[in-house]
């Protein structure tokens, strides 16, 4: 099978990710930057990447100010470990997570929600960067990878429910009805 060569600048389509482009190109594998879930990571060898439209001609440059933002925090934040700024949604700020036990002889629990809300932040993190593991790793098929994101996507699907506590929509978990 002939190595197809897809570069920097081209748009693509994810059968699971949908539509998006090609932001560099690694050795094993393309950076795409997908309009429903942002930077992934995927194999050269996955055969489900569908070829758009051409790159921009060489001489045209299509990036703006928050374009070339949001690469500085996503470089920073790869080689850093500086995580993404998510405020929580202003009318959860200063309050607490009351855990109750059914049994009234035991104390309940009060968890201040930006606590509870950080670790919830960093879990969704995490995820990602095990999908973008998943997606560069050159052991596994294209069809475990599939298999593996579809998982990960149940698993944001089920955490949707907390999606309250963000104030921002597009850092919010989206699951499977999310993507349609």
């Amino acid at each position: 099978m002939e190595e197809r060569i897809i570069s920097a600048g081209t748009k693509v389509k994810h059968p699971q990710f949908g539509i998006g482009k090609v932001e560099h190109v690694e050795e094993y594998h393309y950076v795409v930057n997908f309009d429903s879930r942002g930077i992934v990571d995927v194999s050269k060898k996955f055969a489900g990447l569908e070829v758009l439209g051409p790159k921009q001609n060489e001489d045209e440059f299509d990036i703006d100010a928050d374009e070339i933002e949001k690469a500085v925090e996503r470089v920073l934040r790869k080689w850093n470990g500086i995580g993404e700024v998510v405020p929580l949604g202003d009318r959860w700020s200063g309050g607490t997570l009351l855990l109750q036990p059914a049994d009234p002889a035991q104390k309940p629990k009060e968890i201040p929600i930006e606590n509870f809300f950080h670790k919830i932040v960093m879990l969704r993190d995490r995820l990602r960067v095990l999908e973008q593991n998943i997606n560069s790793n050159e052991k596994l098929s294209d069809e475990d990878k599939v298999n593996l994101q579809q998982y990960i996507t149940r698993i944001y699907g089920s955490l949707t429910t907390f999606n309250v506590l963000f104030r921002n929509k597009e850092q919010q978990f989206v699951g499977e009805k999310g993507k349609e």
